[in-house]
């Protein structure tokens, strides 16, 4: 098993800090930083973003720069032996810039242009800001590129905006020139016959355009090209300016506008952003296992190499509704649930409180109070002395015989679909929730999962998940048919392969582009239940025993055929009562399973237990886990460091294998049955 070299070459150790602003201070509170280097070591925090939103005080005036402030920050950061993430500072443009190239701001969707002061509100087209951003960052790369402190480059900050200039628009416009090449192909692509909307030339091309699905995909797939263009510009006035240093950008869970997975292709170490809401009263693991959704994705974007978590809250977020504190523990067991899923440091927004501005309430390790007598510093400094101890982890991974398959291409696909499944909420879409209520019972049953886009390498694995799996990439359905073949078991669900790359249906039943003859299926229709309507999922093979019964299904119903696939399911109501619900069809070597219904969550607990048995897949524990508790393991190839954590309200009782496991923090042995309270993490170690 591989172990990788630590995201920070020269520290192989666990990174904790946060996002550093004390630029907000020095001309009020001189010895800003003497106060806070000796609450960082007293916290144990080792390494800060710094500089992201400092551009106005770099360049107060265009043209006239000041980086000496910079200068002494950075030297008595070294000299404390703090390690210094140094940010771009395109976030946040001056105000004189905004004032004198009005063109640098963004326009929306209807053509109105922001002028209001804010963040990440610039134009990606723009070439002034272009311009202006490369000279900023071939200075900082000039001046920093051999700074003792500077151990990776933080670029920009949680890249999103969204523009419709006639910049953009021109931008756009090239692109699908380069895309297609020639306006047939669009208009055949587009199916632009539609409404009579067919193009003579490129300059008729509106993004605004509502009537094309081929259009609103790709003006999607180009706003995200246009973000991983400005990164590269970013990172190449860097390397201009002789800066040698890895870069890194942080990124935001699944925010829907931006496919990270292109962004991640750019960059040489994954960040992420993560602030979830914790219910607090009750078990919270739902919760639990969509954080972990996102961080497996995260492990899985560049083959399993671990990542670090770049923003996190000690202890609540400003802009929650309402903004309730995190309960004793809760910051701790976020903190380490990261680490169990292949972060190599856990970082926070924000270390100090500043005192005015959109977020002087946003939790922070130092309060406003200013020093370390608060429960929120006692915290922050119980997770660095977890963190220490835990330096033998760093560049390990999680090996999984699971993939499950999440791509923002399908999502898109569905949201800029009428008369789908789509959702306009920032995250819990239909797609993503879909993935998530499949990728539940693996993560309480304690297996691992790796998180890829449907047009990543399958063959490492022995069962691939794919809910929802609405749109079909160019040779997705090849590589799904040769996965198959190969013996490997596939898993498929209502919605499943009925457009292509372009958002237009397949023709010749669906699922489309052969996995008709994979599944051994033919879906007719599709149902979309009322919430009075009944229906439900009758199961009677006595092979699976655990599955027999009557289970509620919908709202969404397929109404199929089979052909040539066994049927193990189906509906009980409605006029399709009696007709296929789950099959499964032997192709090749594996088998693929197709469950056309959303249904019980307690039903796809007990078909993805049964897939598990069938496959013997491998948990953390060897047995099943109690409700609410998670657990996984990252290995060297001769130890595994086993997290379980217990997000239930009740103490509960885990089974070890035989194995000799040794607590990391207390050093002990620990026998099984282990005990684990409410709001509690536990990290073992076992040979592997």
């Amino acid at each position: 098993m591989q172990k990788y070299p630590p995201f920070l070459s020269s520290f192989p150790k666990m990174a904790h800090g946060g996002d550093y602003n004390p630029e907000q201070w020095l001309e009020s509170v001189p010895d800003i930083l003497d106060q806070d280097i000796r609450l960082m070591r007293l916290s144990g925090c080792n390494t800060f973003s710094v500089g992201i939103f400092s551009w106005a005080r770099y360049e107060p005036r265009e043209g006239e720069f000041s980086f000496e402030w910079m200068d002494r920050i950075l030297d008595r950061l070294a000299a404390a032996d703090v390690n210094v993430l140094l940010a771009t500072p395109s976030a946040a443009m001056p105000a004189w810039m905004r004032q004198k190239y009005p063109e640098i701001s963004r326009v929306n969707r209807d053509g109105v242009r922001e002028l209001q002061p804010g963040r990440m509100d610039h134009c990606f087209s723009s070439r002034v800001f272009r311009e202006k951003v490369g000279d900023i960052n071939r200075r900082l790369a000039e001046r920093y590129r051999t700074h003792p402190a500077v151990k990776m480059w933080h670029i920009s900050n949680e890249y999103q905006s969204l523009c419709h200039c006639e910049q953009c628009v021109e931008a756009f416009r090239a692109w699908l020139r380069t895309k297609y090449g020639t306006l047939e192909n669009l208009n055949r692509a587009w199916w632009t016959s539609f409404w009579g909307q067919s193009f003579q030339d490129w300059g008729e091309i509106n993004p605004r355009n509502r009537a094309l699905d081929g259009s609103k995909l790709d003006w999607k797939r180009f706003q995200t090209d246009q973000i991983v263009d400005f990164l590269k510009h970013e990172i190449a006035a860097l390397r201009e300016g002789g800066a040698t240093q890895p870069a890194t950008t942080n990124m935001m869970s699944l925010w829907p506008t931006v496919n990270f997975q292109r962004l991640a292709d750019t960059v040489d170490v994954i960040a992420d952003d993560c602030y979830p809401v914790w219910k607090q009263n009750g078990r919270d693991e739902q919760t639990a296992a969509s954080i972990s959704f996102v961080h497996d994705l995260r492990r899985s974007m560049k083959g399993g190499r671990p990542w670090v978590l770049m923003e996190s809250c000690p202890s609540v977020p400003q802009w929650h509704n309402p903004p309730k504190l995190k309960r004793p523990g809760m910051a701790r067991m976020e903190m380490m649930q990261a680490v169990a899923h292949g972060s190599d440091g856990v970082l926070y927004f924000q270390w100090r409180k500043g005192r005015g501005g959109h977020e002087k309430y946003h939790g922070a390790v130092v309060d406003h109070v200013g020093h370390e007598h608060t429960r929120v510093f006692r915290d922050v400094s119980e997770i660095g002395n977890t963190l220490a101890k835990l330096d033998d982890l760093v560049g390990t991974t999680t090996p999984a015989e699971v993939a499950f398959v999440y791509d923002w291409e399908v999502r898109w696909a569905l949201e800029t679909s009428a008369g789908v499944l789509k959702d306009s909420a920032v995250e819990d879409d239909a797609y993503t929730e879909t993935v998530k209520a499949h990728y539940f019972p693996y993560w309480s049953m304690g297996v691992p999962v790796d998180v890829l886009e449907s047009r990543a390498e399958f063959s490492g694995y022995r069962l691939l998940v794919a809910p929802r799996l609405y749109l079909l990439l160019p040779g997705v359905a090849d590589a799904l048919k040769t996965f198959v073949e190969n013996g490997g078991t596939l898993v498929l669900s209502a919605y499943c392969g009925q457009v292509n790359e372009s958002n237009l249906c397949f023709t010749g039943g669906w699922p489309g582009d052969g996995l008709r003859e994979l599944c051994g299926i033919w879906v007719e229709e599709t149902d979309r239940l009322l919430p009075e309507d009944q229906q439900n999922l009758t199961f009677a093979d006595p092979r699976f025993p655990a599955l027999q019964g009557e289970w509620s299904a919908g709202p969404l119903c397929e109404i199929l055929h089979a052909e040539g696939a066994e049927v193990l399911a189906t509906y009980g109501a409605q006029f399709y009562a009696g007709t296929p619900a789950l099959t499964r069809n032997a192709f090749g070597k594996g088998e693929v399973w197709y469950l056309a219904t959303d249904v019980d969550p307690d039903f796809l607990l007990g078909l993805h237990r049964e897939l598990k048995n069938r496959l013997k897949l491998r948990q953390t524990t060897g047995t099943d886990l109690p409700p609410g508790v998670g657990a996984t393991w990252r290995t060297d190839g001769e130890s595994e460091w086993v997290f379980l954590q217990n997000f239930g309200t009740d103490s509960v009782e885990i089974s070890l294998d035989s194995r000799p496991h040794r607590d990391v923090e207390s050093g002990e042995t620990v026998s099984s049955p282990l005990h684990l309270k409410p709001v509690e993490t536990r990290i073992l170690q076992r040979k592997a």
